[in-house]
């Protein structure tokens, strides 16, 4: 019998055990996605978080179409999911951990230096070379672990392909004294040079600094839009007499004093960069970032001054149009470029995890199918050759070797990019003969380019202001530009000023 419209005591029971239940399940579900139950906290508190930051497109995305298929002499190469995917199920695979890469980009290195400035946190970044020294330099790099050179490892891709040329280039140089090699790896690299049409301009116009001040054409070159490439090609033309001398060229010490002189930050020689820069730069179409290739593939300018990488795209887009254009690097001397990877200190904080993830990373992007996705996508050339492994060295016959039946074709020697005792024996392709002169060039240079690289280093603080300064006033003002005629009438202002001061000091006398 029911006694003020209560339940039996055995009814609220089970109401209670139904509340509860439902509770149960209701906390499960807003604890799940997609009303699918958590991981474990105990799984998700194993899950490695890698914070990974690099250039814009500068990775393979995935999803090619049919066609895209790379099909080498060791087996099919496509890109079905993007690269970061990829990396993330074999981590698992072969370590045994789950990782989830929170993958961002920058514009400029300077972008990247900003964001790190501002306090955005990363484990790996993928800055270029100047911006490595610079953040070797200022004790931010965390240096990678010994087990990372450990070549009877199989999945230390990176050690056991990369380039001997590109080795060597890592380990003589420093900062303070701690080789390069010791903190960074490398991803992309190439040369500077200029992009240009061959229906307008000879080679021998094209292949030299001082054709930002031929005159021949005014207003149809076009260089880059910041102050360490546009210094190292005004340096170029500065010197060009002394550069391209037999008598320097046979020097011993070639090497070691072409660099010194593409390094030359004396305050005179920033003078002299400042004078040259203000008296050529009325005859230049634009100082650019990245519009110049649209400009050279539209025909808007004749020659932009280009990272090789971009020369590729630039020719190959042009090409689509049955538009042709050239790449030739200047007689006096080209830079030697690359953007590699280095772990900060203030991401990987001492995680051995951590850390043991992102030189997973760079092993993973070291692989050498992986190294053909990622070119192909980006256009870039990497730093690994292969060693044993053919691939890479297989990819550029695919791109660039000449048909059974071609005629007009040379033999192309990448000894020296490929081979650590840069015998050419085996690593010679048959190309066609324009190859000599475009997108082979761009992406593995001959060795005779080679001999003239040089790459450029970081500038200290003080230099690195003096210099900015020079380029703000280049880009900004010039004053050997400003007419008689304002010099006279400012000089009146100036005059009439000071004749009032003095008026006034008397009146108030």
């Amino acid at each position: 019998m029911k006694k003020n419209g209560s339940a039996p005591a055995f009814v609220k029971a089970l109401r209670r055990i139904f509340a509860l239940a439902l509770a149960m399940i209701l906390a499960c579900l807003l604890l799940s996605k997609e009303g699918f139950l958590s991981v474990p906290a105990s799984a998700a508190e194993d899950e490695i978080v890698l914070r990974v930051c690099s250039w814009e497109e500068y990775i393979d995305l995935g999803e090619w179409e049919e066609d895209e298929v790379i099909d080498l002499e060791s087996g099919d190469i496509i890109g079905v999911n993007p690269m970061v995917e990829d990396f993330e199920a074999w981590f698992e695979e072969v370590y045994g951990r789950k990782v989830r890469v929170e993958y961002s980009t920058f514009g400029t290195n300077e972008d990247l230096y900003n964001m790190l400035t501002i306090g955005d946190v990363y484990d790996l970044v993928c800055p270029s070379e100047y911006m490595i020294m610079k953040l070797m330099a200022e004790d931010r790099v965390q240096p990678l672990s010994e087990a990372f050179f450990d070549t009877d490892n199989e999945y230390n891709y990176y050690i056991n392909g990369v380039s001997p040329y590109i080795r060597n280039i890592f380990e003589t140089h420093d900062i303070h004294g701690v080789s390069w090699d010791k903190c960074a790896a490398g991803y992309m690299w190439g040369v500077t040079g200029f992009v240009y049409n061959p229906e307008v301009l000879t080679e021998e116009e094209a292949s030299t600094f001082r054709l930002m001040e031929n005159r021949d054409y005014y207003r149809q070159i076009t260089v880059k839009d910041n102050v360490r490439d546009t210094y190292f090609e005004a340096l170029g033309a500065l010197k060009a007499e002394l550069l391209t001398s037999e008598e320097f060229r046979q020097d011993p010490d070639y090497a070691v004093k072409l660099q010194e002189e593409m390094n030359d930050v004396s305050q005179e020689t920033i003078d002299r960069v400042q004078d040259y820069l203000q008296a050529v730069k009325d005859n230049l179409y634009s100082f650019e970032t990245d519009s110049g290739k649209a400009d050279m593939i539209t025909g808007k300018v004749v020659a932009n001054y280009q990272w090789s990488g971009d020369a590729v795209y630039t020719m190959d887009q042009a090409e689509e149009d049955d538009y042709y254009l050239n790449f030739a690097v200047p007689e006096e001397c080209t830079n030697i470029y690359f953007d590699g990877w280095v772990m900060l200190k203030n991401g990987i904080a001492e995680d051995p995890a951590k850390q043991q993830a992102a030189e997973a990373f760079i092993n993973f992007l070291s692989r050498p199918d992986n190294v053909v996705r990622n070119m192909y996508y980006i256009g870039y050339t990497s730093v690994i050759s292969g060693n044993e492994d053919e691939r890479v060295f297989e990819y550029l016959d695919w791109c660039y070797g000449a048909e059974e039946d071609e005629e007009e074709t040379v033999e192309y020697p990448l000894g020296y990019f490929f081979d650590a005792e840069g015998d050419d024996t085996d690593y010679t392709l048959t190309v066609p003969e324009e190859q000599l002169h475009r997108q082979l060039l761009a992406q593995y240079p001959t060795g005779e380019v080679i001999d003239r690289a040089s790459i450029m280093e970081y500038f200290d603080q003080e230099k690195s202001e003096v210099i900015n300064r020079m380029w703000i006033r280049v880009r900004c003002f010039n004053i050997k530009n400003v007419p008689v005629p304002v010099w006279i009438a400012l000089g009146a202002v100036i005059a009439a000023g000071i004749v009032w001061a003095v008026i006034r000091k008397r009146n108030r006398a």
